[in-house]
């Protein structure tokens, strides 16, 4: 019989092996720097695009350089689905999982103004070209 439950609550999770557990990664609506608004995409075709997230614990066999609460870019599609925690100190938040292998990019600070990629097409598949990201 399996169980439903709405929030984890714990005092702390921890990652294993290489793993990385990360948090406030952003699926809703966006706004550019130019101010235009940007509707929740995710799973079309403009939602293919890596994600900024923020790293909740490393694994003890992680050896990259980035630390507990910077900023990592992961590959699309690359991580899990979300787990809801409740801790005493912390509070009520979301974590999910990204394998080490996944990360693209990292930074000390919360990026800003990211801008998304070109989108192109073959004729037969429309995606995002991951080549045009840069971060603004």
């Amino acid at each position: 019989m399996s169980i439903n439950i709405d929030a984890l609550k714990t005092d702390g999770v921890r990652a294993i092996g290489n793993r990385v557990l990360v948090t406030d990664m952003y699926f809703g609506e966006q706004k550019t720097n130019g101010g235009l608004i940007i509707n929740d995409d995710d799973g079309k075709t403009r939602g293919i695009y890596p994600r900024w997230c923020r790293v909740y614990a490393k694994g003890p066999e992680n050896k990259d350089n980035y630390n507990t609460g910077d900023w990592i870019l992961v590959e699309h599609g690359r991580w899990t689905r979300g787990i809801k925690i409740e801790t005493p100190t912390e509070g009520n938040f979301e974590i999910r999982m990204v394998e080490s292998e996944s990360v693209l990019a990292y930074s000390d600070v919360k990026p800003q103004g990211v801008a998304f990629g070109k989108e192109y097409s073959d004729g037969e598949h429309a995606t995002v070209d991951p080549g045009s990201f840069v971060n603004v």
